[in-house]
């Protein structure tokens, strides 16, 4: 009874959404071609050391991990459920160049347990990363790049959040009783748990950094909210740097939509720099997420300063309109020739025609038959349904 079920979190893609998938990731692949990128694909399953370095996620990409114990050396082995740090290893420990390499990529991720009740564990992940330069330049690109693909899928209206996980790294630094309780606080920042960043107190904070936290939990919204942290946050060191950075890209990009959320500190020990979530109306969550990682390189024997994105296509396909079904030719079964023909040159100008087997003229599937190749006057002709 249960041989065609699919385990939790996991489920099949039928023809229409495969089909505008697919065409999503060629149109993306293509764009990202036209800024330069270079596609490279790295494989499904490393070595669990290679894919899990300190620098490449932490404990989030350690949990969300499957592993497995290869048959030929023993070692174990982990599915990947991040492309990035992949990428960032063929840039820094296989292409090896000293300048700027852009890459992209497209391939499905599996996540040990879903990231939210909604969400699925197996990803078609799609992104693109810069290497080799550590300017705002870079951040620009990434960022346009991200907008011209969401304008490309069809997406309305989408909002960008920023972050620079500077602003809390700059606070915990202030206090020698922060450090340990890092992960606690990033959670509470996260889920902006006023009461509970409160009670560090007891836990050793001091009382001005605990106040600090509470006011960041609160730091979202426009623009403005860079001045507001100014005035509000304490003037400790690294702070004003990453506002600073925080600030130049909202001037360069007057004419985006955009807000900033000094709390949202998802990757905090894997982002080095500005970090970027984009939203939209039919998307319960973040859409896209990126931001600089300039540090995960080290893991690869190499400090390259890093910038980029990803986004699942499955998730992106999910929330645009159905997609509309394809037109095509009805063309009869047949053994004549010059039927053959016919549908052969068809088919290499880039129509879709679908020869009726014997005994299945009704039969339905995802195609619009609008078109029919008849015998007319001894000639295969097309005409009009």
């Amino acid at each position: 009874m249960g041989n065609w079920l699919l385990p939790e979190g996991f489920a099949d893609v039928l023809p229409a959404e495969a089909r505008r998938i697919e065409e999503l990731r060629r149109a993306l692949l293509d764009l990202y071609r036209t800024y330069g990128f270079e596609l490279v694909a790295p494989p499904l399953v490393e070595y669990l050391d290679s894919l899990l370095s300190d620098a490449a996620g932490g404990d989030d990409l350690r949990l969300s991990t499957c592993k497995l114990v290869d048959q030929l050396s023993g070692r174990t082995m982990g599915v990947r459920a991040d492309m990035t740090p992949q990428v960032t290893r063929i840039d820094a420990h296989l292409l090896n160049r000293a300048g700027v390499t852009r890459l992209c990529y497209c391939g499905n991720v599996l996540h040990a347990r879903p990231a939210d009740l909604l969400a699925s564990r197996e990803l078609l992940q799609i992104g693109a990363e810069i290497y080799g330069h550590a300017g705002i330049e870079a951040d620009l690109e990434i960022i346009s790049l991200v907008l011209e693909s969401v304008e490309v899928a069809g997406v309305r209206e989408p909002r960008l959040d920023l972050c620079h996980p500077g602003v809390v790294h700059a606070l915990l630094q202030s206090d020698p009783a922060a450090p340990a309780l890092s992960g606690a606080i990033t959670l509470l920042l996260r889920e902006k748990d006023v009461p509970g960043l409160g009670a560090l107190a007891a836990e050793g904070l001091q009382p001005e950094t605990v106040q600090a936290l509470k006011t960041l939990a609160n730091l979202y919204g426009g623009s403005e909210v860079l001045a507001q942290a100014r005035r509000e946050l304490p003037a400790v060191p690294g702070l004003a740097e990453s506002l600073d950075a925080l600030q130049a890209l909202v001037d360069a990009l007057p004419q985006v939509c955009m807000s900033v959320d000094l709390a949202d500190v998802s990757g905090y020990g894997y982002h080095s720099g500005i970090t970027f979530a984009l939203y939209a109306e039919g998307w319960h969550d973040a859409l896209v997420r990126g931001g600089r990682y300039d540090h995960v390189s080290h893991a690869f024997g190499r400090h390259r300063p890093a910038t980029g994105f990803s986004l699942d296509l499955r998730k992106l396909a999910a929330g645009l309109e159905p997609a509309a079904r394809a037109r095509a030719v009805r063309a009869p079964w047949g053994q004549d020739p010059v039927l053959a023909q016919t549908v052969r040159a068809l088919r290499r100008e880039g129509h879709i025609v679908v020869q009726v087997l014997p005994g299945h003229e009704h039969d339905q599937d995802e195609f619009v038959c609008d078109r029919e190749l008849v015998l007319d006057k001894g000639a295969w002709t097309i005409k009009a349904i």
